[in-house]
């Protein structure tokens, strides 16, 4: 048996010293759920009940064991995904608390990808919420087994049976009630376990058996009864039992909720307090007990086909990397699940993602902030290796010799754009650096170059994830930057033919400088300048052709509306003069230049903006306000498909410079539920009075 020595020192006075455990007493759990709903707490309450915490942590107070970076700490909030391992009833309880909130939703598929179970909070006060709703529909995508966890029970406002019926209403009658409340004279008095059809009173976390009886007995028994033909219903034998009017032991009742869970056909519901502690032991025991060990995975080999692993400690070595920490000063963490076999310091780490071999580091265990040495990790487990530089979140690990790939961890599609740049000259390297490691903890985050605006993109999930971004570059790597909204890459064309003289002259003793030509300019399709010639008579000697194109060329990189690129051009050398002794390739260079600014001047140009392709995803009640939304933002909408379960995907087209606030929108509009992409379609001409307010920001005016 699995043997955890905690020793206290404070508040937690632990070293924990893993052994090397079967996989089949191993429960990755994961908590998620919408912000605010409870889950750290609850985590808290579970870790204090199980003996590996003196006293629960409070998130106001800043001292939970999970939320321990000091951004959640400032803010009182989840931001990262983080893990506490501990042993419980023989079993190794790896748990994975998330952050509801939307902006760091890398968080919830960092867990997700390492856990078997998921552990949905919703508040027992204000019921299902959205992020309720995706951490479910993640978990279905994950084929992970689900629970549902009605909090905040010890609220006088709250309502178990509003909460459990709004669950039943969304997902269906496979939800089934497993502990619930007591309620009498309109209070929670004791809860009872539908396991061992017994209710239990509570001093603290303490229980003992009780006979008090709930208030509303029909509303009693038929829940009861939901929860025994649900549970009959997984087996043959237990069903058969069931209809003969048998009462199922406790025995049968795990066995029929082990078969139910693990393949979905039971989501089950629990009532409790994570506040108080209260009915916490009884889901710990439901975790233990019931909840499945990790499963076989599907990899990839060497030659691309299909190959399944066992979570088998004699199998061949592969872990996936599901998380990665990038600290300047403690160095490099990645954060693993071992799918099959086990390694340990000794083991090659070998990524299949990139190929290259590296040295492996000192493996550990975590309790929050908390790293202890393990020694090693066998199949199913969860832990994490110091200072392998090469491995990035999603990368396989395994053997050389056998080399798979696993599926990496989904990644949040980043929508919302910023423009960063330094406060200080000469922290742009800084800067740069900075947010190149925070990209690396965070897959979420994207850091770009706009070499047309010459502007450093950074993009996120939100206001708030680029916050955090901002303010960890100050405290981690010690570089200010400002934000700023990015720049739109507009650019200029002209929408007429023109014929336009360019004549450079300078005569003032001594060798002088002259170019004379005549050039014809018209629109073309074609980004770039075309440039051609049709001289009689050597007006223009050829070898000053190249200079007469470079002058345009570089003419064409600064607009002379707003000073932006221009396109569509087609230039036609025709005509011009030269000197025998002052004409040279600078002179023409300058006579094209002259020739431009006042052919394009006189050829009515006008200002283009790019144009992208909307695709975004949003929950039918949303549709109309989301439509009516792109229209504002003078956008074409295209059309609306269906993608099922109450989902239309909107296909629009929308300038780019209305885009910059959409995400925000989306999220208000849709609650959370809505997604996009955008990807650039084209460049369109701008309205007169729109083009006419670019014109004058270019100017300062």
């Amino acid at each position: 048996m699995l043997k955890i020595i905690i020793q206290y020192a404070q508040e937690l006075k632990s070293e924990v010293i893993f052994m090397s455990i079967q996989a089949k007493n191993i429960r990755n759990v994961v908590f998620a759920g919408h912000a605010s709903k409870g889950k750290t707490t609850l985590c808290e309450a579970l870790l204090n009940v199980a003996g590996t915490t003196e006293r629960m942590g409070k998130t106001a107070d800043s001292n939970t064991v999970l939320d321990f970076d000091s951004e959640e700490k400032k803010r009182k909030i989840s931001v990262n995904s983080a893990v506490a391992s501990f042993e419980y009833k023989g079993k190794n309880i790896n748990l994975i608390d998330t952050p509801g909130l939307f902006d760091f939703a890398m968080g919830m598929s960092e867990g997700m990808r390492a856990a078997d179970t998921a552990v949905i909070v919703v508040s027992a006060r204000s019921g299902l919420a959205v992020g309720a709703e995706k951490a479910f529909k993640s978990a279905g995508s994950h084929g992970l087994s689900r629970i549902f966890v009605t909090t905040k029970m010890e609220d006088e406002r709250a309502d178990f049976y509003k909460s459990f019926n709004g669950i039943v209403a969304k997902f269906g009658t496979q939800v089934c009630p497993v502990v619930v409340p007591i309620i009498s004279d309109g209070k929670v008095v004791a809860y009872y376990n539908m396991i061992d059809s017994k209710a239990y009173e509570y001093d603290g976390t303490k229980r003992k058996e009780s006979a008090l009886t709930h208030d509303d007995e029909a509303r009693f028994e038929a829940i009861k009864a939901v929860f025994a033909e649900a549970v009959a219903s997984t087996d043959e034998e237990l069903m058969e039992k069931y209809f003969e009017g048998e009462e199922l032991t406790s025995e049968e009742k795990i066995k029929g909720l082990r078969l139910g869970v693990a393949d979905g056909s039971i989501i089950p519901v629990f009532a409790l307090s994570g506040i108080t502690g209260i009915a916490c032991d009884m889901l710990l025991d439901f975790i233990a007990d019931v909840c499945p060990s990790p499963k076989s995975e599907y990899a990839i080999d060497s030659n691309g086909e299909p190959v399944e692993l066992t979570a088998d400690e004699n199998g061949p070595l592969a872990a996936i990397c599901f998380k990665t920490v990038a600290d300047p000063f403690i160095g490099k963490l990645s954060y693993f699940k071992v799918i099959s076999g086990k390694f340990n310091s000794s083991t090659p780490a070998f990524n299949a993602n990139t190929g290259k071999e590296e040295r492996m580091g000192k493996i550990v265990k975590l309790f929050g902030a908390k790293q202890i040495d393990a020694g090693e990790l066998t199949a199913g487990d969860i832990g994490a290796v110091t200072k392998l530089s090469g491995f990035s979140t999603g990368d396989t690990l395994c053997s050389a010799s056998n080399v798979v790939k696993l599926d990496g961890v989904s990644v949040p599609i980043a929508s919302y754009k910023v423009a960063v740049s330094a406060i200080k000259k000469g922290d742009e390297e800084k800067i740069a650096s900075g947010i190149a490691r925070l990209c690396e903890e965070d897959p979420s985050l994207k850091y770009t170059n706009n070499i047309e605006t010459h502007q450093q993109i950074l993009a996120g999930l939100g206001e708030q994830q680029i916050d955090v971004a901002v303010s960890r570059l100050k405290d981690k790597f010690g570089v200010e930057a400002k934000l700023e909204t990015p720049k739109v890459a507009y650019r200029e064309t002209i929408t007429k033919k023109v014929s336009a003289q360019g004549r450079h002259k300078k005569q003032s003793g001594g060798h002088g400088q002259f170019g004379d030509v005549f050039i014809e300019f018209e629109p073309y399709d074609t980004e770039k300048l075309l440039f051609a010639e049709r001289i009689v008579g050597g007006a223009v000697p050829k070898n000053f052709f190249p200079a007469v194109e470079k002058g345009l060329n570089e003419c064409m990189e600064k607009g002379i509306l707003a000073g932006y690129p221009m396109v569509g051009v087609k230039a036609t050398l025709y005509d011009g003069s030269y000197h025998p002794v002052d004409s040279s390739e600078m002179s023409f260079k300058m006579a094209a230049s002259i020739a431009f600014k006042e052919g394009v001047a006189n050829a009515a140009p006008v200002l283009l903006e790019p144009i992208v392709t909307l695709r975004a995803t949003v929950n039918d009640d949303a549709m109309g306000d989301i439509i009516g939304d792109i229209n504002r933002r003078r956008g074409r909408v295209l059309g609306m498909n269906p993608t099922g379960d109450g989902i239309q995907e909107i296909i629009a087209e929308v300038p780019e410079a209305e885009m910059s606030t959409f995400s925000t929108s989306m999220r208000q509009i849709t609650q959370g539920r809505g997604s996009f992409t955008t990807e650039f379609a084209r460049y369109e001409r701008v309205p007169e009075h729109i083009a006419q307010k670019v014109i004058n920001e270019s100017k300062g005016e």
